[in-house]
């Protein structure tokens, strides 16, 4: 038990001190390319941040347990929008520009879409895990593009203010900070959950319960320290872009991990239950992101919403099991 304790105690410290440099890393390599800060969040950020899920996915698919590799993509992103941008919104209102409303969240939309009905007939195929593969390669590219020619009738004001927080670091510090926080990231993460759990177990809590809460977000975690010390930092364009990008790199990066390894038969309810709650969520986000374009921002408010209805999602997986 103290040992236990001592470990949600280091994990957590560890986590944020990891999360700060790879933000720093993440922001200054922003600074040293010429990318804008949504660009490094929707590609280097959510990637980094999503090892955890591919990693889940590739080992469950190799082992033959296609539904949790399914389960953990679709989960993973429900816990990202509800519980992630929830909290972060909570920390740290988030300011929303125009173009992430009108290009970065409907195309996750539509991506979530479509992506969830692949599991219409309740299996997930090599051809099913191309399409998936196919979808990323084009999504990366409509973001690089759409990145690099930013709507002109943004106001330059918030850009310049982001662009001169960005750290003034080497891009091999910086390489250094995001390999490094990355990697202490998730063995934080790790270290984090296991202490957790093994709390959890000395109490006399269930297995159901700690798989459906501190499993669960374990994964998120690196997500949430990213998202949260961006916030904090007011890197808010990464912030929003680890979650968009985390989301869709879940969907066609590690959704496709089990069509392309070990095609498998998806439990009924990822389709009946899951799916639909991940598509409500996401179209949740995409209205009030056009609800707070008059206000340019994702408020508290919208951050309570959002956990609220992570809240109630776990609330009915247990009441369901």
């Amino acid at each position: 038990m103290l040992l236990a304790t001592g470990a949600i105690l280091a994990g957590f410290i560890t986590l944020m001190w990891s999360a700060d440099k790879f933000v720093n890393g993440a922001a200054a390599t922003a600074r040293n390319f010429g990318m804008s800060p949504m660009l490094i969040g929707l590609t280097i950020v959510s990637i980094g941040t999503s090892a955890p899920e591919i990693l889940v996915s590739l080992m469950a698919a190799m082992s033959g347990y296609g539904s949790l590799a399914v389960g953990n993509a679709v989960g993973s992103n429900i816990a990202n929008i509800g519980l992630v941008l929830g909290i972060t919104a909570i920390v740290a209102p988030l300011p929303v520009k125009s173009d992430v409303v009108r290009r970065e969240i409907p195309l996750l939309m539509i991506i979530t879409v479509l992506a969830g009905l692949l599991l219409i007939d309740n299996q997930l195929g090599h051809l099913d895990g191309i399409l998936l593969i196919s979808g990323l390669i084009l999504t990366l590219y409509l973001i690089y593009r759409w990145q690099r020619q930013p709507d002109s009738n943004l106001q330059t004001t918030a850009g310049a203010e982001t662009e001169e927080e960005l750290p003034d670091i080497s891009q091999a510090k910086a390489t250094v900070l995001l390999i490094v926080g990355l990697l202490v990231m998730v063995a934080s993460s790790r270290l984090l959950v296991w202490g957790a759990t093994e709390v959890a177990r000395a109490l006399g809590i269930s297995e159901l319960i700690i798989g459906l809460t501190i499993v669960a977000i374990g994964t998120s975690l690196p997500e949430l320290a990213a998202s949260v010390v961006s916030a904090l930092k007011k890197h808010h364009d990464i912030a929003l872009g680890n979650i968009v990008g985390s989301n869709i790199f879940n969907l066609l990066a590690v959704m496709a991990v089990p069509g392309i390894v070990a095609p498998a038969t998806i439990d009924p309810a990822a389709f009946q239950r899951d799916v639909p709650a991940m598509i409500a969520i996401t179209a949740l986000l995409l209205i009030l992101a056009l609800a707070g374009r008059k206000r340019q921002r994702i408020g508290r408010g919208a951050g309570v919403l959002l956990a609220a209805c992570y809240l109630g999602y776990t609330l009915l997986l247990y009441l369901q099991s």
